[in-house]
Order: structure tokens, then sequence, then C-alpha cells
């Protein structure tokens, strides 16, 4: 039987599965190149712990900004191996979430994912939680450390405040095990498979849903207020090559709406659970951490 798992989160290209590669010793198998991301799917490899020899799976997901799969499809896919490790009593050991020390600013992609990491883990998870920092050797080693401390001091500082561990990989195998290597091997359940199992929700019923549909439905107003705006911009151009351009732009942008459209129809919750949820007093739990949004531009660059 496997001693326990290891899952690996974050954004594409944050380097997942490089960490899985120096982890298992496997270094260069899976390197994912240019923008796509590598794990469509989830992906499972089996090694064995290197202090008692037990065997153990680390389990790389795709992040919330995948290349050909919708933000509900990963999240389908990341419950699903969540209730799978439940169901089997495996020990959820580690949950690792990578970061790119290389991005200058906190938005988009990396927000987004950070805070479906909090609320599919929640408050008891996370002393299980270590947040990651990648590509060192990519940045100014100040640069590197200021926004180390930044991230520490406002992004994360309410999952440091709950458990959460902050660790560099350096891409070696002692790196990755200086990591994970340490932590208990007994039982501790995310939320959202908890949620699942134990008060028999639906995905999209539960924080992480809820969660998502909030940031699709952000989305849709920010899409559709673009839209807007070129088409006024289209109308006061009298350059017939740029009034063409926007206007395939905003073609572009109202086939990203129709596609966010699409996402919501699968997490909207049928009146008939709604009423029951009503009449049973039934609870929705809170992850319990605060992700900030605001003020997402607090990595800029600064003059050296």
């Amino acid at each position: 039987m496997l001693k326990c798992a290891f899952s690996l989160m974050g954004p594409t290209g944050a380097g997942k599965s490089t960490f899985i590669d120096y982890a298992t010793q496997q270094v260069g198998s899976s390197v994912g190149h240019g923008l796509q991301s590598k794990t469509a799917d989830i992906r499972a490899v089996r090694f064995l712990h290197p202090v008692d020899k037990g065997p153990v799976i680390f389990v790389d997901t795709p992040g919330f900004d995948d290349t050909y799969k919708s933000d509900i499809e990963i999240l389908s896919l990341i419950a699903g191996w969540f209730v799978a490790v439940y169901k089997q009593h495996i020990p959820l050991a580690a949950i690792v979430y990578l970061h790119r020390i290389s991005d200058n600013r906190m938005a988009g992609s990396p927000l987004k994912n950070l805070k479906m990491l909090a609320s599919m883990c929640g408050q008891a998870a996370m002393p299980r939680v270590i947040l990651g920092t990648t590509m060192w050797s990519e940045v100014p080693g100040d640069v590197a450390v200021r926004r180390d401390n930044e991230l520490r001091n406002i992004f994360w500082k309410d999952m440091l405040a709950q458990g959460c561990k902050v660790q560099p990989f350096s891409d070696s195998y002692e790196s990755a095990w200086k990591m994970i290597g340490m932590l208990p091997t007994t039982r501790e359940d995310v939320i959202l498979s908890s949620e699942i199992i134990e008060d028999k929700k639906r995905l999209n019923e539960t924080v992480a849903g809820v969660m998502l549909n909030s940031e699709l439905r952000r989305l849709i107003a920010d899409q559709k207020d673009a839209a807007v705006r070129l088409e006024r911009q289209a109308r006061t151009e009298g350059n017939p090559v740029l009034v063409a351009e926007m206007e395939l732009r905003k073609a572009e942008i109202e086939k990203k709406i129709i596609g966010v459209v699409g996402q919501l129809q699968h997490l909207k919750i049928p009146f008939g659970r709604k009423t029951k949820a009503f009449f049973t007093h039934r609870r929705a739990r809170k992850s319990g951490i605060r992700i900030p949004t605001a003020g997402a531009d607090v990595l800029p660059e600064r003059p050296l």
C-alpha cells in the first residue's frame, strides 16, 4: 500500500513537472517547452521514500490556465483525484504549490491559481501546504529576495498564519526532498474532498466551485466591458484598417464570453438542490483563508 501522496499545484510553467522529475530522479523526462501546458491531465509518478523506502506517489496537476482544458474541467480533475485519495485512505502528506519568483506581479493566472488552492484546501490542511518558489536563477538575487519578502508579507501572509511553509526550490533532488521529506505522513483531508464525501455536495456547491463561479462571472463582466470599449473606439476611428482590426478583436472577445458562459452552465445549482439546502439548514463551509485581490501590482519592477 502507498505510504503517502504528494500533490503538485500551481500555474502552467511554474515547474511542477520539473519538481517531480528531480524528486523521482527522472530529470528531463517531462519538462515542458513553450507556453502550452505539459500536464493536460493528472500525471502520477511512483517513487520510494528516501528514508524508509516506503512507496509514495507524486501527482502532477494542470493549472487553472491550461491550454486545452477549461477551469471547470481542471477543478473536476483535481476534485476527482482528491476524492480517490480520500476513499483509499492514502495520506495526503503535502500539497506543493509552486510560484515563479521571476514573475514581477501577482495578477491574472497566478492569483487565480492561488485563490483556487486556498478554496480547495481549507484551514485544516494549511500545515500540509508548501509554497515553493522557483526560477531564482532567472532574476538578480536582490530582486528575487524582495519579491519573496513581498509574497510572504502580502499575498501569502494569511496562509502562513494558518501553518503554510515557504521554501525555495533549486532544481535538485536534495532541494525537492528538503521541502517535503520531513512532513508527517498521517492523514489530513482537504476541504474539497470532505465537502464532496461527507457533506454530499456537488462540485458546484463546494467552496472551490463557488469561488470559480465568482471568478468566471467577473471574467465575463471584464470581457463585456472590453468589447464595449472596442466598439466605441471603432466608431470614432476613420481608418478602415483599424476599424476592421477592432471588429476582429471584438469578435474574439465575444467568443471568449460564450466559452465562459458555457463553463458557468456546468456550475449552476438546480433549484431543487437550493431548496433542499435551505430547508435542511445546510451551512456552507468556508476556506477561512484570505487572499488579497486589491493591489495586484504590488510586485512591480523597481530601479536597481
